[in-house]
């Protein structure tokens, strides 16, 4: 059953994606590169965005316009083709990870019981989605895309010798269970979507999977890691893939992972620390034994959608990026998670009320729904868990070894640190008069600033679902309102001129962010108009190589002025990416730095906490943590101070205070 004419629907009854102005455009990039440019580079910019706009602008503007004319999005093509032309591993490059509050049920707390709780609620999801009956994402009563949700299930990244592609099979009814760098399959919904399994009975079908993978492990584990070759060049796991597929049992083998809803991990390992756990989802780890790879870091297909869960019941997930953004999966993560929480609440007072107003599948398990008989004339599911079994050329042998040397290092490059604060969270800062996420923003910023003495480009994701196949649009936080903020809360002047500084960064990051998700940024815009230059010249330069006789040399790419100044570079080069996914059923998110000299920052901002994991390739990552953590306190003591000084000239009590703040929560969270 495809869902695809639903889904399309409901991308035709949104708007379009506006193309922004040209000169607005320039004028947005122009005041992105103030604060992170001295007046010589800035002047240069200047120049090269006017020359910009007086000859080869406007041409590439209109292409642009022309060849969005039929089209959803003038951005989807090209943003898509951004990841799936990506050459490089996509661990610690664009797969992300969320880490899953834990199960309130106390009895789902093992590995096993955690996992097929997860699976279950997952395939509820999966059959909701199927059905159209999955209640539509909206923001404030407006309704955002749903297109993204085709490529989340029984969707896989294809690597190619000239790119990778998506492929979906989306009547998909088996998942992929992985244990000890070993793969086994099974059905798990019917025909009709629904699932095959009661909890207990998916439970037997996991133990004895980490029974027979566990025994096979010791029996023989030496080279089989096939799944670590997803973590290399695409090129390379593309030879890799054609040398697998020549023996048919393994090209069977491919396709039944490629098409399954999902891969569920299940990891020989329990997390010391919340780092750890974060390592763990994001990359997994990197323990040698005896010469051997005995970390988790094997257990894994990093080109599908992961649901990793720990010895000790802790579970995330990792996803492939290149056909869904966090929004999309976070919404998955939420639903799930969710009807844990209802489960746990029915098993305290099944007549309880409940606040949650997502509706749950008919097909879950707080919804009594399950296995259903299978009507006559379906093929009958294969319930039964069967391990995929490899032929190994040597050619296979040693990429696996060398893939796994190389995902090794690239492990040892990077690490993350985790901030839970606990002091203050939105309640606070919304009650101060700030934006939560523009108040955080500017801890990122001021704590940089702290430490190297200067601002960097910074990223942060706008969403565009509100769009006919929308995905994103860059925030570019630093600006010339947010270099004074930090230079002077760097400064010897007052806690009142310090604040005053912070707010006026806050509110037009805060506007920024609004104008962002309505469409109108700069980066987009730019990089669409790159692309149809590039077309443009590709296009020239194969008339000319038929034109001219072999062996000619080749005159070098010219691209327009406003690609070739340096300041394009450093105005696309994020030294911070950060990203904001707040929701209860979140403990932790998080992503690897985009640059070498960079950092990944991904935080939540709960009610009264804030957590952050950022990661980096050994910067100063712990003392950059520790730095945002002095700024809150400080900021905090400052604001409490001048506070009840105001209140102290207005004549109000703490208790008047107290009245006044559920009002003034509500008015500052209105649009």
């Amino acid at each position: 059953m495809s869902t695809t004419p639903e889904l399309t629907r409901n991308a035709i009854d949104l708007p379009r994606l506006p193309i922004p102005d040209l000169k607005q455009t320039c004028q947005r990039y122009l005041r992105s590169l103030e604060g992170l440019q001295n007046s010589s580079e800035h002047d240069n910019t200047i120049k090269a965005v006017n020359y910009f706009l007086e000859n080869e602008g406007p041409h590439l503007d209109q292409k642009l316009r022309d060849y969005a004319s039929n089209k959803f999005s003038y951005i989807e093509e090209f943003w898509d083709e951004s990841y799936l032309n990506y050459s490089d591993s996509v661990v610690l490059a664009l797969n992300p990870f969320f880490i899953l509050e834990d199960d309130p049920t106390p009895s789902r707390g093992s590995q096993l019981m955690r996992a097929s709780s997860l699976i279950i609620s997952s395939l509820g999801f999966v059959h909701d989605l199927r059905a159209n009956i999955l209640q539509p994402d909206n923001v404030r009563g407006i309704p955002l895309d749903m297109s993204q949700y085709n490529r989340l299930f029984g969707t896989s990244r294809i690597p190619t010798q000239n790119g990778c592609v998506m492929k979906t099979k989306t009547d998909s009814k088996h998942i992929i269970i992985a244990r000890k760098s070993q793969f086994y399959w099974f059905d798990v919904i019917d025909d009709e979507n629904r699932p095959l399994f009661t909890e207990q009975e998916l439970h037997n079908n996991l133990k004895s999977i980490v029974e027979d993978a566990d025994k096979n492990d010791e029996l023989d584990s030496s080279g089989r890691s096939i799944g670590v070759l997803t973590t290399e060049n695409r090129k390379i796991w593309s030879s890799n893939r054609e040398f697998l597929s020549k023996n048919s049992d393994n090209a069977k083998n491919l396709d039944m992972i490629d098409q399954a809803l999902f891969v569920v991990c299940l990891d020989d390992m329990t997390p010391e620390n919340p780092a750890e756990l974060c390592d763990n989802m994001l990359c997994g780890t990197s323990r040698v034994k005896d010469g051997k790879q005995i970390g988790t870091c094997t257990n894994r297909w990093y080109d599908k959608l992961q649901i990793i869960i720990c010895e000790n019941g802790a579970a995330g997930i990792n996803f492939e990026h290149s056909g869904v953004d966090g929004h999309t999966v976070l919404r998955f993560a939420a639903d799930i998670y969710t009807e844990l929480v209802l489960l746990f609440a029915k098993s305290i007072n099944p007549v309880a009320p409940t606040l949650f107003k997502s509706k749950l599948s008919p097909y879950s398990k707080s919804a009594k729904g399950g296995p259903q008989p299978v009507p006559d004339g379906q093929v009958i599911p294969d319930t039964a868990p069967k391990r995929l079994d490899w032929m190994y050329t040597n050619e296979i042998k040693l990429g696996i070894r060398f893939a796994e040397t190389r995902l090794s290092d690239l492990i040892c490059q990077n690490e993350a640190q985790v901030l839970e604060f606990n002091k203050f969270g939105k309640l606070f800062i919304t009650k101060h008069g700030f934006s939560p996420d523009a108040f955080v923003q500017m801890a990122y910023q001021a704590a940089y600033y702290n430490l190297y003495g200067r601002t960097e480009c910074t990223y942060e994701p706008a969403m565009t679902k509100a769009f006919a196949h929308g995905r994103t649009e860059a925030i570019r936080t630093v600006t010339p309102e947010v270099v004074k903020f930090v230079q002077t809360f760097n400064s010897d002047v007052s806690a009142s001129e310090k604040i005053a500084t912070l707010r006026a960064a806050c509110d037009y990051h805060s506007k920024l962010s609004k104008d962002c998700s309505k469409g109108l940024g700069h980066d987009r815009h730019l990089y669409a108009m790159l692309r149809i230059a590039d077309i443009e010249s590709d296009e020239i330069e194969g008339k000319n190589e038929n034109n001219t006789s072999n062996g000619a040399s080749k005159p070098p790419r010219v691209r327009p002025s406003i690609y070739s100044d340096q300041g394009y570079l450093l105005g696309t080069t994020d030294i911070l990416s950060t990203s904001n996914c707040g929701n209860p059923a979140l403990r932790l998110f998080g992503f690897a730095s985009t640059s070498p000299r960079g950092y990944g920052i991904g935080y939540i901002i709960r009610d009264n906490s804030i957590s952050l994991c950022i990661s980096s390739k050994h910067r100063q990552t712990k003392r950059f943590i520790e730095t945002i953590q002095a700024y809150f306190v400080e900021v905090e003591q400052m604001l409490v101070k001048l506070h009840k000084e105001a209140n102290k000239r207005n004549n109000y009590t703490e208790d008047d205070n107290d009245a006044y703040s559920e009002f003034e929560l509500y008015f500052y969270e209105q649009p």
